[in-house]
C-alpha cells in the first residue's frame, strides 16, 4: 500500500464508522471503484483500533463512570448511578455477537456485492429519514427499558449486512423509540465500543493465525489517521446533529445507492 491508499482508507474508516452511511460499504467500494488491491486483514485491524481509540478517548469520562457504577451494582446487587446504562450497553451487544458467531461467514461471502450494498444503502437510508421525521425525540438514553435495548441490539445485528450502517440503524432504532437525536447517537457510539472490540479481536486472531508479513508503517499510519478523523467526526456530528438532523445523510445514501445501481447493473 502506498501512502495515498493508506490515508484515503484510514480517513474513510474514521469518518464513516460513526456517521449513518456505512463504513463497511465504503471500505468495500473504494478499492473496487479505484481499482486498488484489497487492503488486507491487517490494515482492517489497524483502522478499527484507530476508531476504537477515538471513541474511548471522546467518551472517557462517561466510560469511567459506567465501569465504576457497574462494578458497584454487581457488588451491591442494585442499580447504582449509571450502572443501568452500562448493563444496557452489554445487553445490547448480545444480538450482534450471536449473529456474528453464526452468520459471519455468510455475511463475509454472500453479502459483499455492490448491488447488495446499493439496496441496503437506499432502504435503510429511507428508514432513517422516516424515523427522524416521525420520532417524538423526548427521551434520553438513561430512560431505555430492556425491550428498547433488545430492539436496538437486534437492529445492530442487522448491520452485519454491508451498506446497512451500524451507527445508522442503531440511531434509526433509537429515534423510533422516541430518543432525541443526540441521545440516539450517544447510545449508538457507546454500543459501538464492545462491538469494535469483538470484531477487532476476531480479526487479530485471524491475523495471528494467518502468519502474514506485517507492514508496520501502513498499520501505524492507518490507525493514526483513522483515530484522528473518527474523533473529529464524533465531535462535529454530536455538535451539529440537532441543527442539521438526519436528512443530509439520507440524501447522501440515496444518491450513493442510485450511483451504485448505475455503475454495477
Amino acid at each position: 500500500m502506498d501512502l495515498l491508499h493508506i490515508i484515503a482508507l484510514a480517513l474513510l474508516q474514521g469518518l464513516t464508522e460513526f456517521l449513518p452511511i456505512s463504513s463497511s460499504a465504503h471500505l468495500i467500494l473504494l478499492p473496487i471503484i479505484a481499482d486498488w488491491q484489497d487492503q488486507g486483514l491487517a490494515f482492517d485491524v489497524a483502522v478499527h483500533v484507530g476508531t476504537l481509540t477515538a471513541v474511548i478517548i471522546y467518551f472517557r469520562r462517561t466510560i469511567r463512570a459506567l465501569i465504576v457504577d457497574w462494578f458497584k451494582s454487581v457488588a451491591q446487587k442494585q442499580t447504582i448511578g449509571d450502572s443501568k446504562l452500562a448493563w444496557a450497553v452489554l445487553f445490547g451487544t448480545i444480538p450482534v455477537g450471536l449473529a456474528g458467531l453464526f452468520l459471519g461467514d455468510l455475511v463475509e461471502t454472500s453479502f459483499r456485492s455492490p448491488l447488495v450494498i446499493a439496496t441496503t444503502t437506499i432502504v435503510f437510508g429511507l428508514l432513517l429519514g422516516w424515523a427522524d421525521w416521525q420520532g417524538k425525540r423526548i427521551r434520553n438514553e438513561n430512560r431505555l427499558n430492556w425491550f428498547d435495548v433488545l430492539f436496538i441490539g437486534i437492529a445492530q445485528a442487522i448491520a452485519l449486512i454491508p451498506g446497512t450502517s451500524r451507527s445508522g440503524i442503531t440511531i434509526t432504532a433509537g429515534l423510533m423509540l422516541g430518543l432525541t437525536r443526540e441521545a440516539a447517537a450517544r447510545f449508538s457510539f457507546l454500543l459501538s465500543i464492545p462491538v469494535i472490540v469483538l470484531a477487532g479481536g476476531l480479526k487479530i486472531i485471524e491475523l495471528i493465525e494467518s502468519q502474514l508479513v506485517i507492514d508496520w508503517f501502513a498499520l501505524c499510519a492507518g490507525a493514526l489517521f483513522s483515530a484522528v478523523s473518527a474523533y473529529l467526526c464524533i465531535f462535529l456530528f454530536l455538535k451539529m446533529l440537532d441543527r442539521i438532523g438526519m436528512w443530509p445523510f439520507v440524501l447522501y445514501r440515496l444518491v450513493l445507492g442510485v450511483l451504485l445501481f448505475w455503475l454495477f447493473t
